[in-house]
């Protein structure tokens, strides 16, 4: 086993270089969102390149911080590629240490910042992310790109029954709809009406459609003053009906999705985020085991620049693979804790066995 000083040393190393490739791609992100919305605001009223220039930084946090595996993988491949070359890993050898010792540094390092990402980074960068959000609705409409389609959803259960509801817009506060277009059901899960009005307004219990017109199969179109629509929620849980899980912290996750299906919310968003930021630490260990697999060849071997190579397309098809299981999961088609976990299993464990066949034949 690798003694303490020797652990220490390595774990130097390991966390020296991580941080320096995460600061890097964290530059790089900024300059180019930076550029990006400085394009966009160009003519807006009230922005300033100082502004601008702040918003960006409230942005990169939550970008950066999807990017944290690939960050461990190159610093990891990049620490085992420096040891090695310097020949620090051949003497650890010589000594005794075996790969699995030299290893433990650079898995507890993975784990520690898996573990800190997860509650420390991701709540703030979480918050303001979500800060970040309300600035550029306020700048430039809605968060990002605006389509035709950018419309806002709502799903609840009350007393009689469930409805969806689609509204063109929503009040930052949640107490009105404008555009709104509501679709009945009984309680036994049958289509009975559409609503269409102009404007609605949550008091409580209750939303008011004003001047609404009611569509119901098999009869004529009836035009009323005020519509009533029993409704559960509250102008809170409206606003935070909008927003992203990924714009929820990590510790606010749990009771996002209480409330999500408390009220009818469709809250597979919030499982499947929870699932994935506890499943974040493996994944760092598994982007390790990956860059020891790739990164341990003498270089008077040769052949390191193929094998570099092969550890950084290996990196990025678990992150692609990491991306789909959770758009599947996010679809309904896997379970959030399937989703979550299963690249970061599947990977830790092919990375063992690679090194085993490696290291020990």
């Amino acid at each position: 086993m690798i003694g303490p000083i020797l652990c220490r040393y390595f774990s130097f190393r390991f966390l020296r270089m991580i941080i320096a490739v995460f600061l890097m791609i964290f530059g790089m992100i900024y300059v180019v969102d930076f550029v990006e919305l400085l394009r966009r605001s160009d003519g807006a009223p009230g922005t300033s390149p100082a502004y601008i220039a702040f918003l960006a930084l409230l942005r990169v946090p939550s970008a950066s911080e999807q990017l944290m595996p690939l960050c461990v993988l190159g610093g990891a491949m990049a620490a085992f590629l420096d040891l090695t070359r310097k020949l620090e890993l051949l003497v650890a050898r010589a000594i005794g240490v075996s790969v699995w010792g030299f290893l433990v540094p650079p898995v507890l390092i993975a784990a520690v910042i898996g573990t800190a990402s997860t509650a420390l980074f991701n709540p703030i960068s979480a918050t303001m992310k979500h800060r970040a959000d309300g600035i550029e609705a306020q700048l430039f409409g809605r968060p990002g790109a605006k389509t035709k389609d950018d419309e806002f959803w709502i799903r609840q259960n009350s007393v009689d029954g469930q409805t969806v509801i689609r509204a063109a817009a929503v009040k930052p506060d949640g107490s009105a709809l404008s555009g709104v277009t509501a679709y009945v059901y009984d309680q036994a899960g049958r289509f009975q009406e559409e609503v269409l009005a102009p404007s609605a307004v949550l008091s409580p219990g209750v939303w008011q459609l004003d001047h609404a017109r009611i569509l119901a199969p098999g009869q004529e179109a009836v035009d009323v003053g005020v519509y009533l629509l029993a409704t559960k929620l509250s102008p809170e849980q409206v606003a935070q009906g909008v927003i992203a899980p990924e714009s929820v912290p990590f510790w606010d996750l749990p009771f996002m999705r209480e409330q999500a299906d408390a009220v009818g919310f469709d809250a597979t968003g919030y499982r499947l985020q929870f699932q994935t930021l506890l499943a974040r630490p493996l994944l760092f260990i598994a982007m390790v085991l990956i860059a020891a697999t790739f990164s341990l060849r003498f270089f008077r071997f040769g052949g390191v620049a193929k094998m570099v190579g092969g550890g950084v397309i290996a990196g990025f098809v678990l992150y692609v693979a990491t991306k789909l299981t959770g758009d599947l999961g996010g679809a309904g088609l896997l379970s959030p804790v399937a989703a979550a976990w299963s690249p970061a299993v599947v990977a830790s464990m092919l990375g063992a066995f690679a090194l085993l066949q490696q290291e020990d034949g």
